[in-house]
């Protein structure tokens, strides 16, 4: 019983980080309760514990529009803050569209079907995903954990709460990346969120991290989902849209 508590807190957790490093679309005060206590009984470090219950705070107290703002500027601008995973490995090659197409068959194969305007590889979504495969969820997230280490440094760099989320990612996977070598690297980095950079076509080369560290952009066959994993089984994290054309049949528990 306990192991399964845990699980499906982790699960919760993975869900939460997804919907937070989603475009926001809500003011989350009404929430912030029910977000702080799958924070506080995860199995987080204290220090990450309290680095996302500030960003949930900063962010519930936030005037929607300026959350928006900031989501913008950090994401929506320049490459290096990309929320698509793939393009961080595999920049705009040929090599990027057959791992999308390899992704979205493994989300099929696990009853998750996306909007067609959605893409596999974007971030929150493969967690959304991740939250629903049971103790397999965190394995799926270690496939990524070079980018996930570079969006970090990055974010701490353009000191940003949004770096905590992927912090706490990396402390539930265990990671362990060489975080001094990293802020080195990024330190050296040109920026790229400048309206002259953005004036420019963008050709920077994909980030390459050696080796096979994320099996050529794919998930790995090991953390591949079983049957009956399917995306209903499990959704442990959403807030209902105040939207009132909402269907309420599309709420799922928390």
């Amino acid at each position: 019983m306990t192991n399964q508590k845990s699980g499906n807190n982790t699960s919760q957790l993975i869900a939460l980080i997804g919907r937070l490093l989603d475009y926001p679309e809500l003011e989350i005060e009404l929430y912030r309760d029910e977000l702080m206590d799958i924070v506080t009984s995860s199995v987080l470090s204290k220090r990450n514990k309290q680095e996302i219950i500030s960003f949930i705070d900063r962010c519930s107290e936030m005037p929607l529009l300026d959350w928006q703002s900031d989501y913008d500027g950090l994401f929506e601008r320049g490459r290096s803050l990309s929320l698509l995973i793939y393009e961080h490995i595999h920049g705009e090659s040929r090599d990027r569209g057959q791992a999308m197409v390899d992704l979205l068959a493994q989300y099929e194969k696990a009853g998750l079907e996306i909007a067609h305007n959605e893409l596999p590889d974007h971030l929150p979504l493969f967690l959304e995903f991740s939250s629903t495969q049971g103790e397999q969820g965190i394995g799926w997230i270690e496939d990524i954990i070079p980018v996930l280490s570079l969006l970090a440094v990055r974010l701490e760099k353009r000191e940003s709460g949004y770096a905590s989320l992927m912090r706490g990612l990396l402390d539930l996977c265990g990671a362990k990346v060489n975080i001094s070598e990293l802020r080195e690297q990024v330190k050296n980095e040109k920026e790229d969120h400048t309206p002259k950079e953005l004036d420019k076509v963008w050709e920077e080369e994909a980030v390459t991290f050696g080796g096979d560290s994320v099996n050529g952009g794919c998930p790995t066959n090991q953390h591949r989902p079983t049957e009956n994993q399917r995306k209903d089984q499990e959704v442990p994290v959403n807030w209902m849209s105040m939207n009132e054309t909402a269907s309420a049949t599309q709420t799922k528990e928390v």
